[in-house]
């Protein structure tokens, strides 16, 4: 039950098997020079048993314990070279693992991002990016690595001894079997399904906790905060629980598994009394040798059925992986485009993946090299899908968005040369102020931040903090209000000096004051750019060279405010109320 559900996640996998492929003979090293390393820690005991039983009959000849101290010489020496080397080697192999499969994460992640808020949880990235990638990366430590070490000292051991002692090697088959196969099947069995429990509480305490954090204050408002509290308590108890239930079967599991390793033991010791009580006071030495040979396969042999209980969390997470995009490897050829930059939108049409919904149906718009256009529309009416769509985060479900003749959504990240954009809420990294503006330019110098700063009018501001362009901005940019953030993120963008500019509702949450002098500030800084500025009310319309009103993804009105002030009774009924009128 537990071990068919892998197998099947595995079949069809996109995120292990290539990995497993790509390094396989890193792996392949790293499984023989940790197969070495076992056989010298047994060949030490082995060795060193028999020495040390050998030497308490005092022998009457040097050399007949010659030969025992030369070996327990050189596998003492080469079990912890081995071991070293076989640390570098999986280690060597872990980091280039991990590595690459972080980067696909993030490549899928990143190729998918314009639909988060559609198709994803935060917590779910949460869980993604952190639950997820541990246990693929266990899978590979903890369950693969162990478990084909294991099945080459089973193969060793059941050859070896059967060479010795056919009814012995089918004995240690038995035994050894039992320890390697059987217990971890049950441990897959009955913890498996417990531990897959665990794992979807701990996705669901994930994804809960972070939507109702986010939501925190309304929560308290509305005076639930400890309906809230018992709520989680009530989540994490199941969650204890689980983990409870499952501690309590790995005691008994583990004793079953000890108790097997003892039989192993006993068995060697009746085997070895047999087999060399006929010799005088040779019985001893090479039962002592047998018996301490197995202690060091202890280390291996307690990780498998850990190791195997973990396969049904670990095919939960495949599974979730794997409904991921693929990323893809095509790499956008270089597109250069001379000024004048005309950007055009031809019978446009879109819907959102998976749904029938046509968000935008037929919009036609010619926006012309340094016009300033607004686009306005009640929400949800598919301005800000439109913004994706100029910027060519998104690919159009019929018709084109073109700039200078070639679709946006084929510029891949060459776009931002041509189109800046300041969002609703632009973001201020943890981080000096400076390196918040050279986000626009990396290369900028100092003094071109100041005069940007300037013409923002944030420069006075910045240079009476105590430390300049390089004060902290502190997390999210709390230290900066809301008219500040978004001078800041206008800053960039004019350190980039792209010809076009998209304003997504900037100004949303604003004061009207602050509204007005931030608005007042982007036209004027502005000047001789292409901008695009979406919005969802008429403050500061008359400064637009053209305005067009979207309803139920179809262009409602159009034209420049003065004609649709003089002609349209809509418009100045809008205009009135938008004022307070």
């Amino acid at each position: 039950m537990g071990k068919i559900p892998l197998l099947k996640a595995m079949k069809h996998d996109r995120w292990v098997k290539p990995f497993l492929k790509r390094y396989k003979w890193t792996l392949v090293l790293a499984i023989t020079l940790g197969i070495i390393t076992f056989i010298c820690a047994g060949g030490l005991m082995f060795t060193a048993g028999y020495l040390i039983s050998k030497s308490a009959t005092m022998p009457f000849n040097i050399l007949l314990v010659y030969v025992p101290i030369v070996l327990t010489r050189a596998f003492g020496i080469f079990r912890p070279v081995t071991n070293y080397f076989e640390r570098l080697a999986s280690h060597n192999w872990v980091f280039k693992m991990t590595s690459a499969f972080r980067k696909k994460l993030y490549d899928s992640l990143e190729q998918d991002a314009v639909f988060f808020n559609s198709k994803y949880r935060i917590g779910d990235i949460l869980g993604l990016l952190s639950e997820d990638v541990a246990h693929i990366q266990n899978l590979y430590l903890r369950t693969i690595f162990p478990t084909l070490v294991a099945f080459g000292l089973y193969a060793i051991i059941v050859i070896g001894m059967g060479i010795i002692s056919p009814l012995m090697g089918i004995l240690m088959l038995i035994l050894f079997g039992l320890i390697i196969i059987a217990i971890p099947v049950w441990s897959i069995l009955v913890n498996g399904a417990r531990q897959q429990l665990e794992k979807q509480y701990t996705n669901t305490l994930y994804a809960d906790l972070t939507d109702n954090i986010m939501g925190i204050t309304d929560w308290v408002f509305a005076g639930r905060s400890a309906e809230y509290l018992s709520y989680y308590d009530q989540s994490e108890q199941h969650l204890l629980a689980s983990q409870k239930a499952m501690k309590r079967f790995e005691h008994w599991r583990d004793f079953v598994l000890q108790v097997m390793i003892l039989l192993v033991v006993v068995s060697l010791i009746l085997w070895g009394a047999a087999r060399f009580g006929g010799h005088w006071g040779g019985s001893a030495n090479w039962i002592a040798a047998f018996v301490l040979c197995v202690f060091p396969l202890d280390e291996v042999l307690s990780s498998l059925p850990t190791a195997a209980q973990q396969t049904n969390v670990y095919t939960d997470s495949l599974n979730r992986l794997n409904k991921l995009p693929q990323p893809q490897s095509v790499t956008a050829e270089k597109i250069n485009i001379t000024a004048p930059y005309q950007l055009k939108i031809d019978d446009l049409k879109y819907r959102y993946p998976q749904t029938d919904k046509m968000v935008l149906q037929g919009l036609s718009l010619n926006v012309k090299p340094g016009e300033k256009l607004a686009i306005l529309g009640r929400s949800g009416a598919g301005k800000s899908t439109l913004a994706s769509l100029i910027r060519g985060d998104r690919k159009p479900t019929a018709g084109s968005v073109t700039l200078n003749g070639v679709p946006t959504d084929e510029f891949g990240d060459q776009i931002s040369k041509y189109i800046g954009i300041v969002h609703q809420s632009p973001y201020l990294f943890n981080t000096t102020i400076l390196n918040n503006v050279r986000l626009g330019n990396e290369d900028a110098s100092e003094e071109q931040v100041w005069q940007v700063l300037e013409r923002v009018g944030l420069a006075s501001m910045i240079q009476r903090l105590p430390k300049g362009l390089h004060t902290m901005v502190d997390e999210a940019g709390l230290r900066f209000s809301g008219g500040e953030r978004h001078r800041l993120s206008l800053a960039r963008i004019l350190l980039k000096d792209a010809p076009i500019i998209l304003l997504d509702e900037p100004t949303v949450g604003l004061d009207p004051l602050t509204e007005e002098q931030v608005i007042e500030t982007f036209m004027e800084q502005l000047k001789g750019k292409t901008l695009i500025w979406i919005t969802h009310h008429l403050q500061g319309i008359e400064m637009m060279d053209q305005v067009v009103f979207i309803e139920n993804g179809q262009i409602s009105m159009q034209g420049s405010p003065d004609d649709l002030q003089k002609t349209n009774s809509h418009y100045r009924l809008l205009k009135l109320a938008d004022e307070g009128n």
